[in-house]
């Protein structure tokens, strides 16, 4: 178990590096690849608005005159150590973990987006949790229900959940519950769990609601799946013959088999949400990572946009580390292996 716990930390490891110098590459080699020119890349951090001059100077300061790989490490450094940006009369620090510098807000982004983070984490985990229950749950009462009305109806449901884009599901949702109705909060607010957390979930009630509708369908149909397999294997038959109850063979024995690839879509789901939900973000006015992202590309402030995919893919590589940690208790076999 240890030796699988440290193979899975050293895979994250080289995992982190390569998605960093992907990353890198994406925002700063491809564009060279394809004709673009130091000035062209320095306009992304000054704007459309600027002079040539100083268009130029700034592509000097940030180094997009040096070869490829001392801009990475450059950058890659500044993570660990933070960086200096000369910023015309004077030079600007950005502390460590330094994930670029906006020279539109002329802050570092990582405080940014650690203010960000708190509305993203409680939309997604919110979310979440009402799709991993919901869904796990109605797919398992339709797997023992083959056929039934139940069945159909659920499934149909899902279908419905997963073809329906979320910037439609969520403004139907504002304007039948919090504009027609009442009954919910509308969208632009949100209050921190420790302030208040009554008031937390109301403003994110319908968010989670909306964007757990999305993702329930699937967990529904994917769980469905899974059981109606397991159910029918050989080990499920002889804990009905020693005599277990229908529930602990379907709870212990059914669903367990069922939930590796549960637990698979449902770490990287999470991992991706905590990097922003753009979508739910946007239709709700809630002032998260996505909506920053999107802030971001608005306004053509590359650091912001470079900002958030990094965190986005470091969260992505955590929830997959988890979720091979967790195959571990779910699954015996990986234990033996």
């Amino acid at each position: 178990m240890i030796t699988y716990i440290i193979r899975r930390l050293f895979a994250a490891i080289v995992l982190l590096f390569v998605v960093s110098a992907v990353t890198f590459a994406i925002f700063f080699l491809m564009p060279k690849l394809v004709g673009a020119s130091p000035e062209t890349l320095a306009t992304r951090y000054v704007g459309r608005a600027a002079t040539a001059d100083t268009v130029r100077e700034t592509a000097e300061r940030l180094g997009f005159y040096d070869p490829i790989y001392v801009q990475y490490w450059d950058w890659a450094k500044g993570i660990f150590v933070g960086a200096d940006y000369s910023y015309g009369t004077g030079v600007e620090h950005c502390p460590a973990p330094c994930l670029g510098y906006s020279f539109r807000n002329n802050q570092p982004v990582f405080p940014d987006l650690m203010d960000r983070l708190p509305v993203t984490m409680s939309l997604a985990v919110g979310a979440a949790v009402l799709w991993l229950l919901g869904g796990v749950a109605v797919g398992t009462l339709s797997a023992l229900r083959k056929g039934t009305i139940f069945d159909r109806a659920a499934m149909s449901i899902s279908l419905a959940g997963v073809s329906l884009p979320i910037f439609f599901t969520g403004l139907l949702s504002l304007s039948i519950f919090s504009y027609g109705l009442g009954w919910t909060a509308v969208g632009g607010s949100y209050v921190p769990f420790l302030d208040n957390p009554g008031e937390w979930a109301y403003n994110l009630l319908l968010p989670w609601i909306t964007l757990a509708l999305l993702f329930s369908a699937q967990y529904a149909r994917l769980t469905r799946a899974g059981m109606l397999e397991t159910m029918n294997e050989d080990f499920i038959r002889t804990a009905r013959a020693k005599g277990l109850t229908e529930r602990t063979v379907v709870v212990r024995h059914g669903l367990r088999g069922a939930l590796t690839p549960i637990l698979t879509i449902f770490g990287l789901d999470v991992g991706l949400l905590l990097g922003g939900a753009i979508l739910t973000e946007s239709a709700f006015s809630l002032q998260g990572l996505g909506k920053y992202a999107i802030d971001g590309i608005t306004n053509y402030d590359l650091p912001k946009v470079m900002g958030v995919t990094i965190l986005a893919a470091f969260f992505v590589v955590l929830a997959n580390l988890v979720v091979d940690l967790l195959y571990a208790v779910v699954d015996p076999r990986v234990r033996a292996k």
